[in-house]
């Protein structure tokens, strides 16, 4: 079977590994499209580009950008027409004229969709284009469903079939992790900030051990260029181990937060955007809170959220040192098991046999 995937996040990727190890009990495959580096060893097949490509954070680097997707958008869909199974992951700016550009080449190519877009929170009109263009919806969020007519399953959530560690009950640690984002603009706004309170720990702890966590994908490049002073950091490439073994955790918004939450350790939610981003956010997201964590929260109890989200000018040293302080850690291990029965199960073995159906 040749399985075409467009996976262009770090996060998706993740995702997509345990989703072929599950695929490869069940078929011989050969994977094309667009997949990390780390998944295109393991298979000896190249990714028609590289995930660096599609890297853009914010409206105005995609518009800079625009002629490459363009570009892209024909040759994916080209090679997407050649195999027997598509499969798109995330990136719905990218995924969704993907998904309309071959089904107007041949309306009969069935294509699945996993990671849905976030259309309970920007852009719910989507929801209808999304099922116009695509013919499985693999919803890994049990209310996402709510948002479609027909084609949408709940599958389960990834982080389930990719964590093993998690806390019934606090211990004793030391550890503090840093999580300051995957993208080099993320961590340019944050980690600063994030020494800043490293520093200030660091004085009044000396017994604490610190934590930085590094994207996978930055492990071939010079760490010191991308993180500029890495001096008392332990680093790390295991995010759940660091994570499980850690006291306290500060991170930047992202999937992370959530992997944060089914683990069960305390942690601050920070997050700085280009201010014309955070305008357009706060104008036109239908959402209270930009944490997953907490989204996930409201569902189970309305009145009460996971974790405290220090945005834009609320994010400074002083804020994050005064949730570091003041957390509890009974009630995050209590409201971790709530987010994990919510979440049921993972989602790869789900989405394989709903695959190949």
């Amino acid at each position: 079977m040749k399985l075409f995937v467009s996976a262009l996040e770090a996060s998706s990727n993740l995702h997509l590994k345990f989703l072929l190890n599950e695929l490869k009990k069940s078929i011989k495959f050969e994977l094309f499209g667009v997949f990390s580096d780390e998944i295109a060893k393991k298979i000896n097949n190249a990714p028609l580009y590289n995930l660096k490509d599609f890297s853009v954070m914010g409206f105005v680097d995609v518009v800079k950008k625009i002629h490459f997707f363009i570009n892209a958008n024909k040759k994916m869909a080209a090679l997407a027409l050649q195999c027997d199974k598509i499969l798109l992951m995330d990136s719905s700016s990218f995924n969704i004229p993907l998904a309309k550009q071959i089904k107007i080449i041949n309306p009969n190519k069935e294509i699945m969709y996993y990671i849905l877009p976030q259309v309970w929170a920007w852009k719910p009109w989507r929801a209808k284009k999304i099922e116009k263009y695509c013919d499985k919806l693999a919803a890994i969020l049990p209310f996402e469903i709510e948002f479609y007519q027909s084609k949408a399953r709940f599958v389960g959530h990834p982080l389930l079939d990719e964590i093993h560690l998690f806390k019934e009950k606090r211990f004793d640690s030391k550890v503090i992790t840093f999580m300051p984002g995957s993208r080099k603009s993320e961590i340019d706004k944050l980690f600063p900030i994030f020494i800043e309170v490293k520093n200030i720990l660091k004085n009044e702890d000396s017994n604490l051990i610190f934590n930085l966590v590094v994207p996978a994908h930055y492990k071939m490049e010079n760490l010191e260029s991308i993180y500029k002073n890495l001096s008392d950091f332990n680093v790390s490439f295991d995010a759940q181990k660091s994570l499980y073994e850690s006291k306290f955790a500060f991170i930047c918004s992202g999937t992370a937060t959530l992997e944060c939450a089914i683990i069960g350790t305390p942690f601050v939610l920070g997050y700085k955007a280009k201010k014309i981003d955070a305008f357009i956010v706060k104008k036109f997201l239908n959402i209270k809170y930009v944490g997953l964590a907490n989204i996930l929260y409201q569902k189970i109890s309305k009145n009460d959220i996971f974790h405290l989200e220090l945005l834009q000018d609320e994010l400074n040293s002083a804020n994050l040192l005064k949730a570091y302080k003041n957390f509890n850690c009974d009630d995050f291990i209590l409201k971790s098991s709530k987010i994990r029965k919510y979440l049921q199960n993972g989602s790869a073995k789900e989405v394989t046999n709903w695959l190949l159906n």
